[in-house]
Parts: C-alpha cells; structure tokens; sequence
C-alpha cells in the first residue's frame, strides 16, 4: 500500500461532494415512462364501445405465472358484450403473481388485451392488487356506448375485424388509437 492510496480512495468523495445534486419528487412528480415500456394490462374495446376480448381463454392458458383467470360467456341478441358469440364475463389478473413477460399479449387473438406504459401497481393491501374486468377495461370514449348493445358497426363478427376501421370513420366513432372522432 503506497502512502497516496488513501488519497486516490478520497478522490471520489471530494470529487461528487461539490456537485449539484439531483432528485426526483417521485410521488408528486412522477416521471414519464419511455413510449414503449409495458406496465399495466389493458381490456380494448371496439370504436362502438363493445368489447374486444372473446372469452377464449387463451392469455390464462399462456401465462407461466398462472395470473389471468378468464370465464367466458354466450353472447344474446338481448344482451351482447363483443361482436363475437362469446365474450369474457368475468376477467382477472392477479397482480401479485404477474411477472409482467406479456406472454398473454402474445397469445390475444383479437388484440384485445395490451399493456399500456403506466407502472405504479404497489399498493399495501394484496386484495387490491387483483385487478378485474372493470379495472382493466378501457376507459369509454366520445361516441362510444356503454354495453350491452347491438352491433353498430356492422351485422358480422367479421364487420368488426376486418372492416372495422372503416366501418367506425363512415359513421364517426373515435379512433381507438388517438381518441377521437375524424
């Protein structure tokens, strides 16, 4: 050990001891999450409001961690929930098995399910943090009508996959992407 080792030790105190110091005030000023970042999961609806998601189970049957459990239902002319046969009547996920691979966005034939960039899932009570269909559905958009309902956008499942988008532009329903109506 040379006699100016504990000087060369020093010299990275003394050289951040001068230098301004930067904090985050997270909890009051959170900081945006990069475009891409996958966090929460999200239930999309159609630009009528009905549902995207068709009860097929798929996402629970893909998911390692055994977080998503989906029941499915039947569709009536009295009462429909998406334009398919079926629809899931009873959705969750369990955020405290969740390790968040988006092996169930992978596996979403309808592209109903995606995870959005917003990150803060903590919270101190574990019940809360199993999140079910109404927590995870997309939230209604102008000119979007809360179902059940008839299809509007067509008389078809495949009206609504297919010619979906320019089914919504022709009557005015709002661009799920943007939020808004062209």
């Amino acid at each position: 050990m040379g006699i100016f080792d504990p000087i060369k030790g020093f010299g990275v105190t003394f050289s951040t001891m001068f230098k301004k110091v930067v904090t985050e005030e997270y909890p009051e000023a959170g900081a945006p999450a990069a475009p891409r970042y996958h966090g929460r999961h999200q239930l999309n609806r159609h630009p009528d409001g009905l549902e995207k998601c068709v009860g097929c189970e798929l996402c629970a049957w893909a998911c390692p961690a055994d977080a998503i459990f989906v029941e499915g239902a039947d569709n009536t002319e009295e009462a429909r929930y998406s334009p398919g046969e079926r629809y899931g009547a009873d959705y969750q996920i369990n955020y405290l098995r969740c390790i968040g691979c988006g092996l169930c966005i992978e596996a979403c034939p309808t592209r109903s399910l995606t995870m959005i960039n917003e990150y803060e899932l903590a919270n101190d009570n574990r019940q809360d943090l199993i999140w079910t269909k109404e927590d995870l559905l997309a939230p209604l958009l102008r000119g979007m009508e809360q179902p059940p309902h008839p299809m509007r956008l067509g008389d078809t499942e495949q009206d609504y996959y297919v010619d979906a988008p320019r089914l919504a532009r022709k009557w005015g329903y709002p661009d799920p992407v943007k939020g808004e109506a062209k």
